[in-house]
Parts: structure tokens; C-alpha cells; sequence
């Protein structure tokens, strides 16, 4: 049994059409959801296809719905309008999926995406050194790790890259302010981070007023870059407090990296950029600076591509293709996804387009590049969200509001759990509710940070959704059972019982669906939609359909919809970097 139901359907299809003269072997059957008045999905591509042969689209369906139902007994089919052909899966046939497909490791190396095989490097996080981590580092983090597990469960071979900002400007002004103020960085290492954040919004301002203090902190920057054993020293002391700084914040957040190489790492790989697109004439002078120009483009005909600033240093677009050729030659990637928020949009169609004319100049194989760009969190009113000084809110502080406010919550609810355990549900409750209010929006927007809506048993939000894991687990607990124990049918049932039963089979079934539409959109919020959906079909037929009943065959079938909805609950949520709970 295909894991993928709509793969099959379309890879059946196709083998049937090439039977019939009327289809070429360019024909594509776009198969996608159907309506649920007409079935479970629909094919769309006759229609386009013998429309532009001049054929009659209707008389090419009916002659691939004949030739189909010779070939396939798991599906009904019937044709509709000018030649849309509809499908409706047979009880015999989700039957089949479900006994295949009803546990967390049965869907592991049976979904295979747009990224099977290949090497994906996903470049995500990536904040500046020397500060704290706050609320607009979120999305990058939470997208990011969402999609990187996305990548890897659909068969990539994912390499997590974090591209911090370790290197550059604000290492003059951090340097000068710390020799300046003696700065004794063992002194009180729990206020490390915050210290140097505050040297450096002191010296930024300093140097704004003072053009003596600016000349200083250049010549910091240059003894740094040339290597001065002391300020290289101070340099090193700043990375570490500061990789602590957030590696707490990933391990709370579950987020982990295969490499941390930031810019810095490429600082001696610049020269060779230079030389490269300047040799292939992509690069040239302008005043003073050296720029690609991309004259086909509307805008970048004009807007240069700066890859080498007019005082001679490098920036954010000579280290990212320096970053792309270590990636392609080293990792061998064969895509790149690169997750920020939207303002940096121009930078990355200025740095793909630049890659693709420089790759296919030295005859290199040009890697796909993503930009997975996101919009801003807003507060309640619609502005973005910071503190009553107007400052950018701490992630840590943002984090531990969420602990407590789901603590409150749970409190409320479920007062007799022991302490320890609403302390740990409190955690899980909170972070996932951050996460899923990101997730679940179409990323490209902005957002509205509402407490209130976000940790909520109501709507779709992660309250609702872990709570109804916990509660398909309590099913099992009240029977006795154990979750693993379920699963096996009888030989002799033929079909479902009820309405509801089957509807929740057909919206399990729909799960490698919602995960290829994530996938090929990179976009999270079709798999939290999906979810939410689910839940709600698992509401409906549990409180339609009891599940312990004397009838040993349609108990087991009830069983077994329990645990494939909770599987794919808990797969789904631990794609979105969520934890699940087995009790709250």
C-alpha cells in the first residue's frame, strides 16, 4: 500500500492514460483534494491537457475513467462538468491504509517530497553576536526547525547550518568599549551577555556623537581583522558568552545545529569571490565600489548588487556567495533554504540571481536556492511588538510568561496533577503554544502576539491539539489497553459501521497530502490546518461512535481509528517542533 495516496493515484493514472492514443507521455493528471460532497480527490489535468490538443477534454475522461476502472478496484470513480474526473477511496481500500499506515515509525521512510535524495542545507536563526536573543529572533527558529524536520521526514539529507553574526562593524565599537571600561569578563558570568549588550548600545551612541570615538573603534576593527592577538582574544571571549547565551534558548526551544558557521568563517574566502566575478566580467567597478548589475531586471538594472564596498570591505552579500560555494563544494548541496523575514527579499533574488549566471559561467552545477521570507510580529494593536520603553521583548523573558501563563491554565484545569507534573505540562503547554501560533500562520504576513488566544483550549491553537493527544491516550488508560496493543482487524470486516468512522478514516488518509502542500510551499501552516481539521473529525466521531462496546470487531476498528488519529497527531505536531503529552 502506497503511503502517499495521492502519489499512487497519480503515478496509476498516468501508466493507464499512456494505454489510450489520446494522452502523450506529457500528460499530467494534477490530482489534488476533492470536494467532500464528491470524493476524496479529484483530477484536473484532462481538461488543460486535451484543451490545448483541440481535443474533447470530456471524451478523453470518460475514455481514461473506462480504461481506469479495468486497471484499479481500490477506488470509485465517476466524471464531472466539461471532464473532471472525481475519486472516492473504497472501505476496502482505507481499510488497507489504515492496517499499513497507523503509527508514528509506519510513516518514516514511506513519504518520499520534492527533496528525497537530495542534500538540503537550511541556513536558520542566525542572530549577532553579543546580544540577547529576543521576539524578533522568533520566527526564523521556529520556521526553520519546522521545516528542516519537514525536509529530513520527506527523505532529504538535511544539514542544519546557524550563519550567526559574528564578524563586522559592531566588533570596533564592542572592543573599545570594552578595554575602555576594563571590561573582566568572569566577573558575574551570569550577566555576561546582557553587560556586553549594554557596552555596545553605549559605545553605538558614543560614536554617533563623538567622530574621535568612531576613528577608535575603526582602529579597533582593523587590529581585529588583521589579527591582533588581543583583540582576537577579546573577539573569542564575546562569541562564547554569547553561543551560550544561545545554545539555553535552543535547548529550551528543542532547536539543534549540525554546524555554527558564521561569518566570520568566511572572512579569508572573500578574495576569491573578487577574483572569480570579476574574471567572468559579472563584477565591475562603480564608483569605487565592485557591484553585479543584472540588466534583464526591472529593478537590479539599476539596483547593483554590491559585493565589495568602496572603502574595500566585504559585506552580508560577499560572505553569503562565499557561503554558497563552500556549501555546494564541500557539503555538496543540492538546495539551499535560507528562512528570514521578508526585508532581506531583494538581498536574496540579488544573491540567487548572481549564483546562477556565476555557476553556470564555471560550467558548476547551480544548486536550488529557497528564500523562505516571513513577516513581523505585531502586538495586540497591530504595531510590532516591544516593551512599554519600546524596546525589543527578551525571548527569555517571552518564554518564561508562556510557562507561567500556561501554568495558570493548567492549574485551573487540571488541579490534581502533582506539582512536578504541571510544572513540566506547563513548559511543554507554553513553548508549543508560541510555536504553533507562528506556525499556523500563512509566514509570508505579519502576526498578532495575543496571549490570550494563543494559550487556549478553544480554536486552533496547541492547547486544543495536545489535548486531544492526551485525550485519545486516556481512551486507552480507562480500557486498559495499552496504545501499541491496537491495530490488528479481523479478517471478515468489510467496511466501516458508521458515517463518522469513515469520515475520520478518509481525513487520516489526507495526511501525506497535507504534508507534500507544506513541503512544496514551505509553508508550516498547511500542516497545522490540516491538524486542527483532524482533531475536529476525531471530536466528531468520538462523541458519536463509543469505542468500548461488546461488538469485538467494531471495537478494534475504533481502536484502531484512536491510534492511527493519535499517530498522526503526534507526527504532525513533532514536525512543527512541538512535545506531546500523554496526560494533562
Amino acid at each position: 500500500m502506497e503511503f502517499s495516496l495521492e502519489r499512487y493515484l497519480q503515478d496509476k493514472l498516468m501508466q493507464v492514460a499512456q494505454t489510450l492514443p489520446i494522452f502523450g507521455s506529457d500528460f499530467d493528471p494534477e490530482i489534488r483534494p476533492a470536494d467532500e460532497r464528491f470524493g476524496d480527490f479529484q483530477a484536473n489535468g484532462v481538461l488543460s491537457y486535451l484543451g490545448r490538443k483541440k481535443e474533447n477534454p470530456r471524451e478523453g475522461a470518460s475514455l481514461l475513467m473506462e480504461a481506469f476502472k479495468k486497471e484499479e478496484a481500490l477506488f470509485d470513480v465517476e466524471m464531472a462538468g466539461p471532464g473532471f474526473l472525481n475519486f472516492k477511496l473504497k472501505d476496502a481500500g482505507a481499510l488497507n491504509w489504515l492496517k499499513a499506515f497507523h503509527t508514528e515509525t509506519s510513516y518514516q521512510g514511506h513519504y518520499r517530497s520534492i527533496f528525497s535524495d537530495k542534500t538540503v542545507v537550511i541556513d536558520y536563526s542566525s542572530p549577532n553576536t553579543a546580544k540577547r536573543m529576543h521576539v524578533g529572533h522568533l520566527r526564523s527558529m521556529v520556521i526553520g526547525e519546522a521545516l528542516q524536520r519537514f525536509i529530513r521526514f520527506g527523505g532529504g539529507n538535511v544539514i542544519r547550518d546557524n550563519h550567526v553574526g559574528d564578524w563586522g562593524t559592531q566588533f570596533g565599537i564592542l572592543l573599545m568599549q570594552v578595554k575602555e571600561k576594563r571590561y573582566n569578563f568572569d566577573e558575574n558570568p551570569e550577566q555576561a551577555i546582557e553587560t556586553l549588550e549594554g557596552l555596545y548600545q553605549e559605545g553605538s551612541a558614543k560614536t554617533k556623537e563623538d567622530p574621535v570615538a568612531l576613528e577608535e573603534a575603526r582602529r579597533e576593527l582593523v587590529k581585529l581583522q588583521q589579527g591582533d592577538e588581543e583583540n582576537l582574544r577579546i573577539w573569542q571571549k564575546i562569541n562564547e558568552i554569547s553561543y551560550k547565551s544561545f545554545d539555553n534558548i535552543y535547548k529550551r526551544m528543542g532547536v539543534t545545529f549540525d554546524y555554527v558557521l558564521g561569518e566570520s568563517f568566511y572572512r579569508d574566502k572573500v578574495d576569491e569571490i573578487y577574483k572569480a566575478l570579476t574574471k567572468l566580467n559579472l563584477a565591475v567597478e562603480d564608483q569605487g565600489a565592485l557591484v553585479v548589475f543584472h540588466p534583464e531586471h526591472t529593478r537590479f538594472c539599476k539596483q547593483p548588487f554590491i559585493i565589495r564596498k568602496s572603502d574595500g570591505a566585504s559585506n552580508y552579500a560577499t560572505t553569503d556567495l562565499a557561503t554558497v560555494l563552500y556549501r555546494s563544494e564541500n557539503f555538496k548541496a543540492d538546495a539551499m533554504v535560507y528562512v528570514t523575514d521578508c526585508r532581506q527579499r531583494d538581498h536574496f533574488e540579488q544573491l540567487f540571481l548572481t549564483v546562477k549566471k556565476w555557476f553556470e559561467l564555471e560550467h558548476r552545477t547551480v544548486p536550488e536556492l529557497y528564500h523562505v521570507y516571513f513577516g513581523t510580529v505585531l502586538d495586540a494593536n497591530g504595531k510590532a511588538i516591544k516593551t512599554r520603553e519600546g524596546k525589543p521583548i527578551q525571548l527569555q523573558t517571552l518564554l518564561d510568561e508562556a510557562r507561567e501563563r500556561a501554568y495558570q491554565l493548567i492549574c485551573e484545569k487540571s488541579p490534581d496533577l502533582p506539582e512536578e507534573e504541571k510544572q513540566h505540562v506547563a513548559e511543554v503547554v507554553g513553548l508549543g503554544s508560541i510555536k504553533y501560533a507562528d506556525l499556523s500562520q500563512e509566514r509570508t504576513g505579519n502576526y498578532r502576539f495575543e496571549w490570550d488566544k494563543m494559550i487556549n483550549f478553544d480554536g486552533n491553537t496547541a492547547p486544543y491539539l495536545l489535548y486531544a493527544v492526551a485525550r485519545i491516550y486516556a481512551i486507552f488508560r480507562k480500557m486498559g489497553l495499552e496504545v501499541d496493543t491496537a491495530g490488528e482487524l479481523p479478517s471478515d470486516l468489510e467496511g466501516f459501521t458508521t458515517a463518522t468512522e469513515r469520515v475520520l478514516a478518509h481525513k487520516l488518509l489526507m495526511f501525506p497530502m497535507a504534508l507534500s502542500l507544506s513541503l512544496k510551499e514551505l509553508k508550516p501552516h498547511w500542516l497545522c490546518r490540516y491538524l486542527f481539521e483532524l482533531a475536529g473529525c476525531f471530536s466528531g466521531f468520538y462523541n458519536a461512535d463509543k469505542v468500548n462496546v461488546e461488538d469485538e470487531n467494531v471495537k478494534q476498528l475504533r481502536l484502531l481509528l484512536c491510534k492511527a488519529t493519535l499517530s498522526t497527531l503526534e507526527s504532525g505536531l513533532h514536525l512543527l517542533g512541538l512535545e506531546t503529552l500523554k496526560r494533562m
